[in-house]
C-alpha cells in the first residue's frame, strides 16, 4: 500500500460512482472520489430527477381538463414556468446536499475537479496528483449533437432544463427516450410540439405495438410526428423565427428547436486513449464481465459503458464491483429483466422482451393483449386508452415480457418485473387475484389469447 494512496479512485459523483464509492469504503477500502460538477450525476441534474418532475407538472394540464366530469369546476388557470424551475433548482440542490452527505459520512475522500488520467495508477486534478491501486471510471455521458448547418441555433437536452422562458413553439428532432419524453412534457406545457425522427416510427427497440399505441396516443393530443424525415440544415431570420429545412425540400418554423438524438460516453479527452483503454467509436469503454477494462487496474460503469443507460443498472454495477474487489464476492451483472419506463404522455413501460424478440429467440410463444378506457376517462369524457400486453414462452408457460402504455405504467411495470425475475408463469398470473377496481389487475385477468 505504501505506492497509492488510494485503494480505489472513483472518477464521476453519479449513480455508479457514489455507489461504489461508498460500498467500497463500508467494506474498509481507503476511497477517493473526484467530481468537477454537482453531485449526482446526470441523473440528479439533467436527467431523471427534473424530468420527471417536469414530467408530473406536465400531467397536471390532464387533471385539470378532467376534473370537470367529476363536478369540479375550475376556474382560470395559468402556468409559470419560471415558478417551475426555480422550485426543481431548490430539489436538485437538496439532493446535490444528500450525496455530498453520502460521501462524507462513509469516509470517502471527496476531490473536487476535472480529472485527467496520467498513468494506469494515477489520476490529475489540477496540481493534485492521486495514485491509487485501481480507478473506476464513472464519468456518465453527455448529450451528442452532429454537426449539420445551423447546429450553433439548436438546444440539446441539458439546456431545457434551465431554459430561462418556454416558447410558442418547439421543434424537438430525435425519436428515443429524451426526445420522446420532453416532446411530451414541453406539449403539456402549452408549447406547439413538432417531433422529427429519420425511421419510419420512434423508440427503436421497444415493443412494436406499443410504439404504435403511444404514436397514436400522442397525435390524439395534439403533438405532431413526422416520421421518416431528415433535417438537414436550421436557419434563423432577423426576427428570431427559426427554420428547419428537410431533406424532401420542406421546412418548418419554429421558435426553437431541440435535437435530443442521443447521448455519448464522457470518456474523450481524460488520458483514456494514450493508456491504451479499449473504446468503441462513440467512446463507450469495452470491459469484461468483472466491469475491468484492457487495463488491468482500470474498471469502468454506469453510461460510460453505454449498455442500459439507467439509474438502477449503474447502482447495481457499482455494487457488484465493490462487493467483488473489497467483499471477496464474484458476482456478475445480470442485464435481464431490467423494467423500465419512458415519461411519455401517456407513459410507457416494459421488462423483459418485446415481441419481436421473443419471436427471434422462442420456437413458439403467446401473446395477450388488452385494450380499454381507464375508469377515469369515463367521467372525464377523454378518449385516451391503455393498452397492456404480456408474452408467454409457450414451451414452459413462462412470462418472459410485460408491456403497458397508460397512466402510472411504471409504477404497474415494476410488481410485474418481481414476479417475472422469480420466473412466474401465465398460469400463476391467471392464479392471482386482481384490485378491483384498478388497471393493474387487468394483468392478471387477461386469459383470452390475442395471437400465437
Amino acid at each position: 500500500m505504501a505506492a497509492f494512496d488510494h485503494d480505489l479512485i472513483v472518477l464521476g459523483g453519479g449513480s455508479a460512482g457514489v455507489r461504489c464509492a461508498r460500498m467500497s469504503a463500508s467494506l474498509g477500502a481507503k476511497v477517493a472520489l473526484v467530481e468537477g460538477g454537482p453531485m449526482g450525476g446526470t441523473c440528479v441534474n439533467v436527467g431523471c430527477v427534473p424530468k420527471k418532475l417536469f414530467s408530473i407538472g406536465a400531467h397536471v394540464r390532464d387533471d385539470l381538463e378532467d376534473a370537470a366530469g367529476f363536478g369540479w369546476s375550475v376556474g382560470a388557470t395559468a402556468f409559470d414556468w419560471p415558478t417551475l424551475l426555480r422550485n426543481k433548482d431548490a430539489e436538485i440542490a437538496r439532493l446535490n446536499r444528500i450525496y455530498e452527505g453520502i460521501l462524507e459520512r462513509s469516509g470517502v475522500t471527496t476531490v473536487r475537479g476535472w480529472a485527467t488520467l496520467a498513468g494506469p495508477h494515477t489520476v490529475r486534478v489540477g496540481d493534485q496528483k492521486l495514485r491509487g491501486e485501481r480507478i473506476v471510471l464513472c464519468t456518465g455521458g453527455r448529450p451528442w449533437l452532429p454537426s449539420f448547418p445551423g447546429s450553433e441555433h439548436v438546444m440539446v437536452s441539458d439546456d431545457l432544463f434551465a431554459l430561462p422562458a418556454l416558447p410558442e413553439r418547439m421543434v424537438v428532432v430525435g425519436g428515443g427516450y429524451i426526445a420522446v419524453e420532453l416532446a411530451s412534457i414541453l406539449h403539456g406545457f402549452g408549447v406547439h410540439v413538432e417531433l422529427l425522427y429519420r425511421g419510419s416510427l420512434f423508440l427503436r427497440g421497444f415493443d412494436e405495438e406499443c410504439r404504435r399505441h403511444l404514436a397514436d396516443a400522442m397525435r390524439a393530443r395534439g403533438v405532431t410526428l413526422h416520421f421518416d424525415t431528415q433535417p438537414q440544415a436550421v436557419e434563423k431570420d432577423a426576427s428570431g423565427t427559426y427554420r428547419v429545412r428537410l431533406a424532401d425540400g420542406r421546412a418548418l418554423e419554429t421558435d426553437a428547436v431541440l435535437y435530443a438524438v442521443g447521448r455519448r460516453p464522457n470518456t474523450r479527452g481524460i488520458g483514456l486513449e494514450a493508456l491504451g483503454v479499449n473504446m468503441n467509436e462513440h467512446g463507450a469503454v469495452h470491459v469484461d464481465d468483472t466491469f475491468r477494462t484492457s487495463v488491468p487496474s482500470i474498471y469502468a460503469l454506469g453510461d460510460a459503458l453505454d449498455r442500459l443507460n439507467l439509474t438502477p443498472v449503474a447502482l447495481a454495477e457499482g455494487t457488484i464491483l465493490a462487493h467483488n474487489l473489497f467483499g471477496g464476492a464474484a458476482r456478475r451483472m445480470s442485464y435481464d429483466n431490467v423494467a423500465t419506463t419512458l415519461f411519455s404522455t401517456p407513459n410507457l413501460a416494459t421488462v423483459g422482451l418485446t415481441e419481436e424478440a421473443a419471436r427471434q429467440s422462442r420456437p413458439r410463444i403467446r401473446v395477450y393483449t388488452s385494450s380499454f378506457r381507464p375508469m377515469k376517462n369515463t367521467l372525464s369524457g377523454r378518449q385516451e386508452r391503455i393498452l397492456m400486453k404480456l408474452v408467454v414462452d409457450d414451451a414452459d408457460d413462462r412470462v418472459i415480457g410485460a408491456h403497458m402504455v397508460g397512466p402510472e405504467a411504471g409504477e404497474l411495470i415494476q410488481g410485474v418485473a418481481i414476479a417475472m425475475t422469480c420466473g412466474a408463469t401465465k398460469a400463476q398470473f391467471d392464479a392471482t387475484l386482481g384490485i378491483h377496481p384498478t388497471a393493474a389487475e387487468e394483468f392478471v385477468t387477461m386469459r383470452t389469447l390475442t395471437r400465437t
